[in-house]
């Protein structure tokens, strides 16, 4: 996902920097918390991890421009089942500023918007995480209808913000709602895919319980609260 150039121009850009600092200054809060839980090495660890997975994701699935923006298949509820909040975090703002730099330095610019609507959504998956699954599941054990409401939240945030920034720069103007439009409904289609692909690596980790003390996963993946 990547806000296109001159969506937002000039001075408005300067609200991404702001949103941009305080989902960074959340995303810290979350790590402190992770270092404490599983200690700074589980943390590196499995925020190098994130980071990979991430700019995979971004250069190496498939992604198209629809509207006002591009259409990828992030997996941001993947990332968080498997490595955790923090981790997955880390990874979505690493990933995409690796990809800025070396292979897409004219999404730099965007970089403040394109961070808050990769982070902002990730925070609301976590907080939706701790009302719909009970404390005594470990995310391996989780059924279809809970890692769909999961990837919906998530990619639905997304949609959220990248339709948030578009009427920022742009206003109410037919075309642009046009826009909007046709990247929201593309882009939710990712909702088809993402929860079968957690499925399917939550049963891989589910075989693979042997793992869980390796420090390369959340402790929630095998594990009750």
């Amino acid at each position: 996902m990547h806000i296109e150039e001159g969506v937002v121009t000039g001075a408005k850009i300067l609200l991404s920097y702001g949103t941009a600092a305080a989902a960074g200054g959340y995303a810290l809060k979350l790590a402190w918390e992770a270092a404490r839980e599983k200690g700074l090495a589980s943390l590196a660890a499995r925020s190098v991890l994130a980071t990979g997975l991430v700019f995979s994701f971004f250069e190496i699935l498939p992604h198209y421009p629809v509207g006002v923006s591009e259409v990828h298949l992030i997996l941001g509820s993947t990332l968080f089942l498997i490595l955790g909040a923090a981790p997955a975090a880390i990874g979505l703002a690493l990933g995409l500023l690796v990809q800025g730099l070396f292979f897409a330095p004219f999404d730099l610019p965007q970089y403040g918007m394109n961070v808050t609507t990769l982070l902002v959504p990730l925070f609301g998956l976590t907080a939706l995480a701790h009302k719909v699954i009970p404390r005594e599941t470990a995310y391996v054990d989780l059924g279809y209808l809970q890692v769909l409401s999961l990837s919906v939240a998530y990619q639905g945030g997304v949609v959220a913000w990248v339709g948030f920034w578009a009427l920022y720069g742009h206003g109410f103007e037919a075309g642009n709602l046009a826009a909007i439009g046709s990247f929201g409904a593309a882009y939710m289609l990712v909702v088809l895919i993402e929860p079968l692909v957690d499925l399917a690596v939550l049963g891989a980790a589910k075989g693979a319980r042997g793992l869980a003390k390796s420090g390369l996963f959340t402790h929630r993946l095998h594990h009750a609260a």
